[in-house]
C-alpha cells in the first residue's frame, strides 16, 4: 500500500473538481467507475515512492465526460456529475474524512453564490460613495461604517471593511506628518496640514 497524496475538492451543481497535490508525478494511473469509485496512484522522487488514493465518491459519475490534465506539481480531475446536484460531502463515508482529504478554498463556490451566478452578488445597497472623498469630518466616518455594516453577504468586500477602517483612521490621526501616513502605500490624498 502507498502512500495517500493531498487530495483537494470544490464543486458546482454538474461538476467536481480533485486536484491531487504531487509534484513530478510518473506512471500515473486513474479508473473512474460510473458508481462513484474513484482509483488513484502514481510514483515520484528517484525512489519512485507509491501514492494511492482510494475513493467511494457520494454519488456516481459520468465517466465519459469526465477529464484529466497532469501538471508538473499536481493532477487536476475535473468530475462530470452524473445527476445536476449539490453533494453534501466528497464521500460516502460519513464522520470525519480522512486527513490527506481538503476542501480547495481556491475553488469553492457555495451552493447558494452559485445560484446568483457571477457577478450578481455587487449589491452596494444604500452605501453613499461621495462621503468617502476623505476629507475629514467625524460624522462621515461614523456614517461609512454604519452603511458598510448594513452590507450583508459581501464577504469580499466585508474582509476589507477593518482595513479601510483603519487606514481611515490613520489618516485622520497622521494627516500632520506626511512620512508617518505615506508608508501604507494606499492613495488617500494626505496631505500635511
Amino acid at each position: 500500500m502507498g502512500r495517500h497524496p493531498i487530495v483537494k475538492w470544490a464543486q458546482r451543481p454538474d461538476t467536481l473538481y480533485i486536484t491531487i497535490d504531487l509534484p513530478d508525478a510518473q506512471d500515473v494511473k486513474l479508473k473512474l467507475d460510473p458508481e462513484g469509485k474513484f482509483l488513484f496512484s502514481a510514483t515520484t522522487g528517484k525512489e519512485k515512492t507509491p501514492y494511492e488514493v482510494d475513493l467511494d465518491l457520494y454519488d456516481k459519475i459520468d465517466v465519459n465526460e469526465s477529464k484529466a490534465s497532469i501538471g508538473l506539481r499536481n493532477i487536476c480531475y475535473l468530475v462530470k456529475k452524473a445527476e445536476s446536484k449539490w453533494w453534501s460531502r466528497l464521500i460516502k463515508q460519513e464522520g470525519k474524512a480522512p486527513v490527506f482529504l481538503k476542501v480547495d478554498w481556491d475553488k469553492w463556490v457555495d451552493e447558494d453564490e452559485d445560484a446568483q451566478g457571477p457577478g450578481n452578488d455587487m449589491d452596494f445597497g444604500d452605501l453613499d460613495f461621495s462621503k468617502l472623498n476623505m476629507g475629514g469630518g467625524g460624522d462621515a466616518l461614523d456614517d461609512v461604517t454604519l452603511k458598510m455594516k448594513t452590507l450583508k453577504h459581501h464577504l469580499p468586500l466585508q474582509n476589507l471593511i477593518p482595513s479601510f477602517l483603519q487606514v481611515w483612521r490613520m489618516k485622520q490621526n497622521l494627516q500632520s506628518d506626511e512620512k508617518a501616513f505615506n508608508w501604507c502605500g494606499v492613495c488617500l490624498d494626505a496631505q500635511p496640514v
